[in-house]
C-alpha cells in the first residue's frame, strides 16, 4: 500500500537503480526481484519479464574497465536515480513521441529531401541486418570514414543494434592513423564515403567496405556500394535482429572515440550505452534544448561526427529530443556552410571556435567594404549591443538595443543564416576573449560547454539561463566536480564524477588507471577554479604548463591570446619556455587560405592587410614581412608585444624574444588537430631548429 504513494514509489524506484548497479547476495537477489515485481505491477507492465528487460544491467564490480565486451557499474546516486536505458529504446521512445515528424534532411539535386523519425528508425533496423549478414561479431568495430550524411547516421545506429562498436575516423586523417583505428577497434566492416577514402584502408582482415557516395571504381569481392549494402540482410529475420537487441545492456560498450593522439598514440575511448543516451538527456536540457513536442528544433551537421562534440549534439541530441537535422555539404569548411545555414536558418548552432573565427572574419571583411556612413551606423550598433550585452541583461532589452537589433544587427545575423538561431554553443577547444565580445556586438551569445571526449562531451555548460563571462558555464545537473590540489589561487585540477564518466580506454589499462583515480574521479589535466556561484573558469592544462629555468609555473594560454588581442595581424602564437631561462613565442600572419586544400597560402588576409597600411606599410604577401623585411610591421608587433609584457605579474612572464614562421599553422600542415586545436608536441619538433635558434647566446 505504502509502495502506491508517490513518496514511496519514489524511494523503491530510486532503491531498485541503485540496486541495478550493484554486487548483490542471494538475499538482496531475492528483496531487490520483489520490488521489482511491485514495481512492474503498479506501473501496469504486462509483466515482470517486461520490466526486467527494460532495466537489467551486466553483473560487474568495477566502474571500468579495458575490455570491449566488459561492463561497467553506472555512477547511479540521488542526483541522477534515472533508469539505465541502452541507444535502441532511447531511439523507440523517440519513434514513439516523433514518428511522423522530419528528423533528417539532405540536399540533392537542388532539393531539400527529408525522411520521418520513423523512416530514419526503419533505415536503420535495415542497415544493422545488413551487418549482421556480412558477419559482425558481438562488440567488433564497424569504422565509419567520410562526411556527415544519413548514411553516417544510418551506420552509426545499425552497427549498435546489430550489437557491433560504432567508431568514427577523421576524414582528415592520413592511411596510416585510419589502419590504426580500424585494427585497434577490430572492425570487421569499414564504412567509407568515395574512393579518396576507400584507398585510405584497404586491409586483408576486412570482411567487408561499404561505398556511400560516388560510383564504385573498382571491383572487390568485399567491396559494395550503399544500394547493395541495404538489400544485403532483406532476409534476416526480425527476430534474428530484436534477440540481439534485447540482449543488450546499458553499462556495455557501443561507441569507440578515438583522441587526436597529439601526444602518442591514439587512444580509444569507451563509451556505454548510459553514457549516451543519459548525457544525451541531460546535457542538452542544461543547454535549453526543447523537446520537438514543445518546439521542434534543427540544426546543421558538419563538425566531424567522429568527434564527441559533434556525435552528441547532432546524431544522439537529436535521437533524444526529435531534432530535424539537415546535412551540410562536404565543403562546409571551405566556405558553403553560411549558404546552408541561410537555406536552412537553424534553431541552434555549435562550432568549434575557429569557425566562429571565421565568420567573425567574413563579417569584419563586409564591414571594412562598406561605405563611410553604414561603416559608422554598423560599429556604433554593435557597440550598443556589446555594452548592453556585457551587463548580463536577461530580461527586459533596453529600448536602445532593440531598436539597433532590428535596424541593423538582425540583418547581419541574416547574412550569416542567423536570423532564427536561439542558440549558439562552442566547444571542442577554448574560444578566445575577442571572438565571444565580437558575437555579443552581434547580439549573438556564445555558449560555451566544457567537457572531454571521456566524459561523453560536455560536463560544464553555459545557457541561455545560466551565462557568465569568461566562465565555461555550471556543472550538468545529475554531474558532479571536484577540484583538486588546490593553489594559494584557489586553482587546481578540475576532476569529474556522473553518468556520463567513460568506461575506460580500450585495451590500454595503465592510461585509464592514470585517468580514474581510486574511487572513480575522472582527472582532466585541465587547471581551472570555481567562484562562489558554481562558474568554472578554464585556466590551461597540467601538461601544457611551463616551468622555466627558474622554477616559475607558467600557463601559456592567456598570454597567447592577450598577444592575439593586441595584434589583429596574428592569426597564432605559441609560448616558449619550458626548462629555458626566458620565454619566447612563435608567431604566425593571417592569411588567405586554398578554398581547395585549406592550406594556408603566402597571401595575407584583408584584415592583416589592414594591420599593415595602418603602420605605413605595403606587404600583401607573408615574405614581404618574415626575416625583419618589414620594419614598420615589426616595430609595431614590438610594441604590441610589450604592451603584453606591461601587463605580466612577473619578470618571468614577460615574453623576452619572438619569430614569425613563414605559414600558418594548419590541420594539413600537422599543427593543428581535426577541431583546430593546437597540437603543441607536434609544432616542437617541427620547429625544434627556429626554437632553439632563440636561445642561443
Amino acid at each position: 500500500a505504502n509502495l502506491n504513494s508517490g513518496h514511496g514509489l519514489g524511494l523503491v524506484i530510486q532503491y531498485c537503480a541503485h540496486m541495478d548497479s550493484q554486487p548483490l547476495t542471494t538475499s538482496q537477489e531475492g528483496l531487490h526481484l520483489f520490488f521489482r515485481f511491485a514495481l512492474s505491477l503498479i506501473s501496469g507492465k504486462k509483466n515482470i519479464a517486461e520490466e526486467l528487460a527494460g532495466a537489467s544491467l551486466a553483473p560487474t564490480h568495477s566502474l571500468w574497465t579495458t575490455d570491449a565486451r566488459g561492463s561497467v557499474r553506472l555512477r547511479i546516486e540521488d542526483g541522477c536515480p534515472e533508469e539505465p536505458i541502452t541507444v535502441h529504446q532511447m531511439f523507440k521512445a523517440s519513434v514513439e513521441k516523433y514518428g511522423n515528424m522530419y528528423a533528417l534532411a539532405s540536399k540533392k539535386n537542388d532539393r531539400w529531401e527529408k525522411i520521418t523519425f520513423l523512416e530514419y528508425y526503419q533505415f536503420c533496423r535495415r542497415a544493422a541486418k545488413s551487418f549482421i549478414k556480412l558477419g559482425l561479431e558481438r562488440f567488433h568495430g564497424v569504422a565509419i570514414l567520410g562526411f556527415n550524411s544519413t548514411e553516417w547516421f544510418f551506420s552509426a545506429v545499425g552497427a549498435i543494434l546489430a550489437g557491433g562498436i560504432m567508431t568514427g575516423i577523421y576524414a582528415t586523417n592520413s592511411p596510416e592513423a585510419c589502419q590504426y583505428v580500424a585494427s585497434d577497434s577490430k572492425a570487421n566492416i569499414i564504412v567509407v564515403e568515395n574512393q579518396k577514402q576507400l584507398d585510405k584502408i584497404l586491409l586483408p582482415h576486412l570482411k567487408a567496405i561499404v561505398q556511400y557516395s560516388g560510383q564504385l571504381q573498382q571491383k572487390l569481392s568485399n567491396l559494395y556500394s550503399w544500394e547493395d549494402f541495404m538489400d544485403l540482410g532483406l532476409d534476416v529475420s526480425e527476430k534474428q535482429l530484436d534477440d540481439i537487441i534485447s540482449s543488450q545492456r546499458a553499462n556495455q560498450c557501443c561507441v569507440l572515440i578515438y583522441t587526436s593522439g597529439t601526444t602518442g598514440k591514439p587512444k580509444g575511448v569507451m563509451l556505454s550505452h548510459d553514457n549516451i543516451t543519459w548525457t544525451a538527456n541531460h546535457a542538452s536540457r542544461a543547454g535549453d534544448m526543447q523537446p520537438a513536442d514543445t518546439k521542434q528544433e534543427s540544426l546543421v551537421s558538419y563538425l566531424p561526427l567522429s568527434h564527441i562534440a559533434a556525435q552528441i549534439y547532432d546524431l544522439w541530441t537529436g535521437i533524444q529530443w526529435g531534432e530535424l537535422v539537415y546535412f551540410a555539404q562536404p565543403d562546409a569548411l571551405k566556405g558553403s556552410l553560411i549558404t546552408t545555414l541561410r537555406e536552412v536558418n537553424p534553431t541552434s548552432h555549435m562550432g568549434v571556435p575557429r569557425v566562429w573565427e571565421k565568420m567573425m572574419e567574413k563579417i569584419k571583411q563586409g564591414i571594412s567594404q562598406c561605405g563611410y556612413v553604414k561603416k559608422k551606423l554598423v560599429t556604433w550598433a554593435m557597440s550598443v549591443s556589446l555594452e548592453a550585452n556585457q551587463k548580463c541583461m536577461e530580461d527586459e532589452k533596453p529600448f536602445l538595443l532593440s531598436l539597433t537589433d532590428s535596424l541593423v544587427l538582425q540583418k547581419l545575423r541574416t547574412e550569416l543564416g542567423l536570423s532564427c538561431c536561439q542558440k549558439f554553443f562552442s566547444g571542442a577547444a577554448p574560444i578566445s576573449s575577442e571572438t565571444v565580445q565580437f558575437f555579443l556586438g552581434l547580439n549573438i551569445r556564445l555558449f560555451e560547454a566544457y567537457g572531454m571526449s571521456e566524459s561523453t562531451g560536455p560536463h560544464f555548460m553555459s545557457g541561455p539561463k545560466v551565462y557568465k563571462l569568461p566562465s565555461c558555464g555550471k556543472v550538468v545537473p545529475g554531474c558532479r566536480y571536484k577540484v583538486a590540489n588546490i593553489d594559494s589561487d584557489g586553482t587546481g585540477e578540475i576532476c569529474f564524477w556522473g553518468r556520463n564518466i567513460f568506461m575506460g580506454f580500450l585495451n590500454m589499462e595503465d592510461k585509464t588507471r592514470e585517468a580514474l583515480d581510486e574511487d572513480g574521479w575522472l582527472h582532466s589535466g585541465d587547471l581551472g577554479k570555481i567562484d562562489e556561484e558554481g562558474f568554472l573558469y578554464i585556466t590551461g592544462r597540467i601538461k601544457e604548463l611551463i616551468i622555466t629555468a627558474g622554477g616559475e609555473n607558467i600557463p601559456p594560454v592567456p598570454i597567447e591570446e592577450a598577444v592575439k588581442k593586441e595584434l589583429p595581424i596574428i592569426s597564432n602564437a605559441m609560448l616558449i619556455g619550458d626548462k629555458r631561462k626566458f620565454l619566447s613565442m612563435l608567431l604566425t600572419l593571417k592569411c588567405c587560405t586554398n578554398a581547395e586544400t585549406m592550406e594556408p597560402t603566402e597571401e595575407l588576409s584583408l584584415e592583416a592587410v589592414e594591420f599593415c597600411q595602418l603602420q605605413r606599410s605595403q606587404a600583401t604577401k607573408v615574405s614581404d614581412i618574415s626575416g625583419g623585411k618589414d620594419k614598420e610591421v615589426y616595430r609595431a608587433i614590438q610594441e604590441g608585444i610589450e604592451r603584453v609584457n606591461s601587463a605580466a605579474t612577473s619578470n618571468a612572464q614577460r615574453i623576452q624574444k619572438w619569430t614569425i614562421l613563414m605559414k600558418d599553422f594548419s590541420v594539413s600542415g600537422g599543427e593543428l588537430g581535426p577541431t583546430m586545436k593546437l597540437r603543441r608536441p607536434v609544432v616542437l619538433e617541427m620547429y625544434h631548429k627556429v626554437i632553439e635558434g632563440l636561445y642561443q647566446e
